[in-house]
């Protein structure tokens, strides 16, 4: 995705207008049919439905208009879905975007509790990078920050750190944008305690992990050129560092990778998934 030619964006009838530059844009509008006997029903009914499909592509044609004579090739479908997650996954077969645009939709919490929400389905099986429309600030970056976890020293762990940066400076060279490092370092004794130790034993290996934790992050920025201003090095939970970081920041962009629903993350979500509802900006899933 360091520079993609082919978007598609999967719009609501309510989104608002989105822009973009350099690139082919596919704008497809999914109704969810919530008549699941429609095929059973009256002629007159089937025409309705038309005429209501229909409204929705004039109004998307009328914003696709405005793009287009920004120079933006653009092309639009509006079609009804009975699965919202199987189409937009069908979709993206089909057409093989270099990136996938869709905006946030705040789930509460008590029916996260019961289904998973359609943007974490589409997190953990979306085979393209997924940019999750959450801002309501100017379309074009101006701060992006690049979320690594440098905890995760596996080699699958260090590559999607290396995609995360990687993504998130292309991001920035593309539009100007300032990009900045961050790190949460969770020393947490409810992640000590998972691996057996013992409360009196937290103090003693706290500072040095911590130490070695931010000589990897050290490193990492410099193998990708971040000057040290650019780096933020975080003391906490995951997703309220980063939620009190973009709160405090002008930021536009949050990159972070692909979470891994294993074990109790299929249930209640990953950091990224949970970052979602938190944050008032775009987020960027490499």
């Amino acid at each position: 995705m360091d520079n993609p030619q082919r978007l598609l964006l999967i719009a609501s009838p309510l989104m608002r207008r989105t822009r973009s530059a350099s690139a082919s844009l596919h704008i497809v509008a999914l109704l969810e049919s919530l008549d699941k006997l429609w095929l059973l029903e009256s002629g007159k009914h089937q025409t309705e439905r038309e005429a209501y499909r229909l409204a929705q592509q004039r109004q998307l044609e009328t914003q696709a208009n405005a793009l287009r004579a920004s120079g933006v090739q653009v092309t639009t479908e509006v079609a009804w879905s009975n699965d919202l997650q199987d189409d937009i996954l069908q979709h993206v077969m089909e057409m093989q975007p270099d990136l996938l645009l869709k905006q946030v939709e705040h789930e509460p919490a008590l029916k996260r509790a019961f289904f998973t929400p359609l943007d974490w389905q589409l997190l953990r099986h979306c085979p393209v990078p997924v940019y999750l429309l959450g801002a309501s600030r100017p379309a074009l970056p101006r701060q992006v920050v690049a979320a690594v976890d440098v905890a995760d020293t596996s080699a699958e762990g260090q590559a999607r750190n290396d995609s995360i940066v990687q993504q998130a400076s292309a991001l920035a060279l593309q539009t100007g944008a300032q990009l900045d490092l961050l790190h949460a370092c969770d020393l947490s004794m409810a992640y000590m305690g998972d691996m057996g130790y013992a409360a009196w034993a937290i103090g003693d290996i706290a500072a040095p992990l911590r130490q070695a934790l931010e000589d990897d992050f050290k490193k990492l920025a410099e193998r990708f050129g971040a000057p040290p201003e650019r780096r933020h090095f975080v003391l906490g939970r995951p997703v309220a560092v980063l939620s009190e970081y973009v709160e405090s920041q002008p930021v536009d962009v949050l990159v972070m990778g692909r979470p891994i629903a294993r074990g109790l993350d299929r249930l209640f979500g990953s950091t990224t998934e949970h970052v979602l509802y938190q944050v008032p900006c775009n987020i960027l899933v490499v």
